[in-house]
Formats: C-alpha cells, sequence, structure tokens
C-alpha cells in the first residue's frame, strides 16, 4: 500500500514537472483557392499593364519595375494618431505556351503606423554654479511602425481584378 501510494504521488510530481511544447499555430494553408490569382485573355504585359492603370486609377504611386512586375503603394491617415500604407504587388505571367492568356498574382500588404510623442527640456550647467534648468521644452513626433499583415479579404481582390478586366477589355475595343 506505502510502496503504491509512493508510486503515485512520483507518477504526478513527473506529470506536473512535465511542460507541454508550446507551439505558434500556423497561419498559412496552401490551397486552391482564387483570392489572389486571376487568369486574364491577354498576355502577360498587357496584364499588367492594366494592373498598373487600376491602381493610377485609385491614387496609388504605380512603378513598373519590369513589364510583368507592378508595384503601387498609397498612404491612408484614418485618425489623427493613426497611418496605414497599402502596398500591393503584381506579378504577370504567361498560363499558356503562346502567352495570349496569362496569370495575375496580387498581394496587397498593409503597414499600421502609431505617431509617438517624445518630449525633453533643456538645462544649463555651469561649474561654480552648478545647474540651472530653463522651462524651454520640446516634443517631437515620429511615426512608429506598430503592425503589418498580407490583405486576406477575397472582396478586395475581387474589386481589383474587375477593375483590371475593366481596363483589358476597353484595350480590346479601342481601334
Amino acid at each position: 500500500m506505502r510502496w503504491g501510494m509512493l508510486g503515485l504521488c512520483s507518477g504526478l510530481l513527473a506529470a506536473c514537472s512535465t511542460t507541454a511544447p508550446h507551439s505558434v499555430p500556423v497561419q498559412e494553408t496552401f490551397d486552391s483557392t482564387s483570392t489572389f490569382s486571376r487568369s486574364f485573355d491577354s498576355s502577360p504585359t498587357q496584364t499588367c499593364e492594366a494592373a498598373r492603370r487600376a491602381l493610377l486609377s485609385q491614387g496609388y504611386i504605380a512603378n513598373a519595375r519590369t513589364q510583368e512586375l507592378i508595384e503601387g503603394r498609397k498612404s491612408f491617415q484614418p485618425s489623427m494618431e493613426t497611418n496605414l500604407e497599402i502596398n500591393i504587388r503584381v506579378v504577370c505571367v504567361p498560363q499558356t505556351t503562346d502567352g495570349q492568356v496569362s496569370i495575375g498574382f496580387v498581394t496587397a500588404l498593409q503597414d499600421r503606423y502609431a505617431l509617438k510623442k517624445s518630449a525633453s527640456s533643456a538645462s544649463v550647467g555651469v561649474g561654480a554654479l552648478g545647474s540651472v534648468s530653463l522651462p524651454f521644452s520640446s516634443s517631437s513626433d515620429s511615426l512608429v511602425k506598430v503592425g503589418s499583415e498580407t490583405i486576406a479579404k477575397s472582396a478586395f481582390y475581387d474589386s481589383f481584378f474587375e477593375l483590371v478586366s475593366n481596363y483589358l477589355t476597353q484595350d480590346r475595343e479601342a481601334p
């Protein structure tokens, strides 16, 4: 009986002393959803040009890194203390061997910034007299990055791809 109780107590102590491994949940799943890509009946160059015009039409600063890579940036200030910046990257690749059908891959990254205030006051020290604090003070404000995440809302990408399709349609209908 005594040995049984001793074994039970030592088993409980051993169970309490071990810790379960701490794991970070995986936030990425690779599946076949089409949130970040669409097929277009146009060449990669035409698709990326339409994407560039779509970004420009919405107030983005758009740069064509190559004919098949477009980057856009836009800043927002939803409140006096908060700033947002969206960076969009569009990569256009051929889907067919003849290059007349392409896939546009889009990723949007949203960075959040907060206003950080810091105050300072002035003091003067003279060897024989000691130090004297003066009532002059200054404060400086700076933006500090507080977060960054990939925009994953399909409605965001759906509206972008719809606008790209509209520009491609305009190009086909132009004389």
